[in-house]
């Protein structure tokens, strides 16, 4: 699959100028993101990129903020290649958990371990929403638990869950990309209690999970929390973010009309993380 790539130089450039920018961007079907001050890069499959895309691009704007911009096409290539060239670094998260690729060495050795190579899926882990995810998870009891990953991305989310105990896990991502490169990672961690679907909220049918976590857009949530609280045991967990901190009220009354209660909540650099709990 040929991509394109998008490089927007943001004048001045600050982590909520960046932010803004990516999640407009995967608003319109952008996959894959990287900051590399004072340049946010972007991710498109080729197809995707059709004229209204370009035309949103062309006309992106923040307030006080000048955006510059150009796109090339990348042809189908080695991603692992590219990536271990350019982008993703070893991550280290709370001193527990590290995240690398297959082309990292003598890296630290912490109680969790993934091993990810993200192609042009979104969760490296390099990103504040990811590792807002996972340092929550780091904290929940999730042994023996049923869990839901929506847009599971690179599906680091569930590898992490499998490691910690988890029992049974669904992985569900709308993106083909995604979905076989959450299957070549399952792969690569030796997993082997992570069931990987492609769609939406739809294909959850009548199950039923002690968690679910859904790391998507503000506005896919606000959409699809009552159906994700829906499918959740009394007593779980909704794990949400993706969203910024001036979200919160907006989230927050959707959830608490859904049945839940806030048990916790993450920020970085503007960006949240929110623990549900079913009351209702």
């Amino acid at each position: 699959m040929n991509y394109i790539e998008l490089s927007l130089k943001l004048t001045p450039y600050t982590s909520e100028n960046s932010g803004i920018i990516i999640a407009r961007l995967s608003e319109i079907g952008f996959e894959s993101f990287s900051d590399e001050e004072p340049f946010v890069k972007a991710w498109i499959p080729e197809n995707l990129f059709t004229g209204e895309v370009q035309n949103f691009v062309k006309n992106l704007q923040i307030k006080n903020t000048k955006v510059d911009g150009k796109h090339s096409l990348i042809k189908e290539q080695n991603w692992n290649e590219t990536w271990e060239k350019n982008y993703f670094e070893p991550i280290l998260i709370a001193d527990k958990c590290i995240i690398r690729s297959t082309f990292h060495e003598n890296t630290p050795k912490l109680k969790y371990e993934i091993l990810i190579d993200p192609k042009m899926s979104f969760g490296t882990g390099h990103h504040e929403t990811t590792s807002l995810m996972i340092e929550e998870i780091l904290n929940i009891d999730v042994q023996g638990k049923t869990i839901l990953d929506m847009g599971c991305g690179t599906g680091i989310l569930a590898i992490l869950s499998s490691q910690k105990g988890a029992k049974e896990i669904c992985a569900i991502d709308i993106d083909k990309w995604s979905y076989n490169n959450t299957l070549e990672n399952l792969q690569l961690n030796a997993i082997k209690n992570v069931h990987v679907e492609l769609g939406d909220k739809n294909i959850i049918g009548q199950k039923f999970f002690n968690i679910i976590y859904a790391n998507i857009n503000k506005n896919v949530l606000l959409q699809d929390i009552p159906d994700y609280a829906a499918h959740i045991h009394q007593g779980g967990k909704l794990l949400l973010s993706g969203f910024y901190t001036n979200d919160f009220e907006d989230i927050n009354k959707i959830a608490i009309a859904s049945g839940l209660q806030l048990s916790n909540k993450r920020e970085k650099n503007k960006w949240l993380m929110l623990n549900y709990l079913k009351i209702n």
